[in-house]
């Protein structure tokens, strides 16, 4: 990993990359096996470096200071997590661990001083897990607005009942940030009848149904889980009443931009094991590297995540100066997780069966791209939204400004 500063940027923000990037190239990648193996040793290695990262002020750059955060704003972030990423342990041994994380900063926002002490600070201090249950099996994912969890005010309770189904780190959750729908006339605007409620785990009526499986592996984090007559006092509902689908907005808007800064950290580093590979294998009678085939993956890759790179540090520009950044998101969505994907198959592609085998990180990062274009709302719907956002201006005798 070679890290220089960047000349446009601020000295904190060099100094930031720079010492995240230390820990990460110097801790973190040498240490992955051994991590990954568990035990008493990965235990005493994570508790170490998440004592290194506290010590350099780089724990939990998503949260507030007053939180225990870094207080960064999107770019710094986005600058940060490209190299965090370079690592699948880089964003939880930095304090940034979703879903926790994305719960985190809802509860930050739309919390009460009540929800906070009982459930935000614990989760801070990693003594509680959290997830996020908001997709249905029998409902559009791609329309939020079409779920049918319904929460039913009773006294001084909700009673919740529905049926939800990929609810984040469900397995391991001490509680769950529940999307409901509670308003059931028919008028009114549809958005605004959705409640997020906190549900602890360990009460009756949250029925675990199962691990759902995913890309063929079992025993994952990813739960089916039926809420049948689920009683939870009034207090429990996460910011206003009907307030549910704005704060999932605000959740998902912001996940996905760090998704998207997620995805280029790995791009970066599957392009650095690719090129390395092409200076070092030698096949009919020359390296990899002097084969016409294998220049043009290089050079289509950097052109990839150069892109890549560029429009989502633009988004981050445009979100921290609390600009119109819809489409950006958007286009970042969409554009991100496909130059991924195609920066790893070039990986794959030369490397043969090692890129498929588990010799690498490569396969882990295709299908987690190739996740990430069903993730908080699929490609089609980000497209959707991009054109009608460009068509409105011209409607209204504009035309659209790329400078902004």
């Amino acid at each position: 990993m070679q890290i220089a500063p960047i000349p446009t940027l601020s000295d904190e923000i060099n100094d930031i990359r720079l010492r995240t990037a230390d820990i990460v190239a110097n801790r973190i990648i040498p240490n992955e096996g051994t991590i990954y193996a568990g035990g008493d040793k990965s235990k005493k290695l994570r508790k170490e470096i998440n004592e290194e990262v506290k010590k350099q002020g780089l724990w939990a750059p998503h949260l507030p200071e007053e939180y225990g955060g870094m207080g960064n704003g999107f770019l710094v972030h986005a600058y940060m997590n490209e190299i965090l990423a370079w690592s699948p342990l880089g964003n939880r041994l930095f304090g940034v661990i979703a879903p926790n994380s994305g719960n985190q900063k809802i509860l930050v926002k739309y919390g009460t001083d009540e929800q906070k002490k009982k459930w935000l600070i614990p989760l801070i201090n990693q003594e509680m897990e959290s997830g996020f249950s908001m997709t249905e099996p029998d409902s559009a994912g791609s329309d939020p607005r079409s779920l049918t969890t319904t929460a039913v005010k009773e006294g001084d309770e909700w009673v919740i009942n529905g049926h939800k189904i990929m609810t984040s780190n469900g397995q391991r959750a001490d509680f769950l940030v529940v999307m409901c729908k509670t308003e059931d006339d028919e008028g009114g605007e549809a958005n605004q009848k959705m409640t997020q409620i906190i549900v602890p785990t360990d009460i009756p009526g949250v029925n675990r149904i199962r691990s759902v499986p995913i890309w063929g592996h079992t025993g994952g984090d990813h739960m089916e889980i039926k809420y049948e007559n689920v009683r939870v006092p009034l207090e429990n509902a996460l910011g206003a009443r009907g307030s549910g689908h704005q704060a999932a907005q605000d959740r998902l808007g912001a996940g996905r931009v760090y998704h998207c800064m997620n995805t280029i950290g790995q791009m970066w580093r599957a392009f650095d094991i690719m090129v390395k590979y092409s200076t070092e294998r030698e096949v009919h009678g020359g390296k990899l590297e002097s084969k016409q085939f294998i220049q043009g993956f290089i050079a289509d890759s950097y052109m990839d995540i150069q892109a890549s790179r560029l429009m989502t540090i633009h988004c981050a520009e445009v979100m921290d100066k609390e600009g119109d950044a819809r489409v950006d998101i958007s286009a970042i969505k969409v554009f991100v997780p496909l130059a991924g994907g195609r920066v790893v198959d070039r990986a794959i592609q030369m490397h043969g069966w090692r890129g498929v085998s588990g010799d690498t990180p490569l396969a882990g990062m295709f299908q987690g791209f190739r996740t990430l274009r069903l993730a908080d709302g699929p490609d089609e719907v980000h497209r959707i939204l991009i054109a009608k956002e460009i068509l409105k201006k011209y409607h209204d005798g504009l035309s659209w400004d790329f400078g902004v």
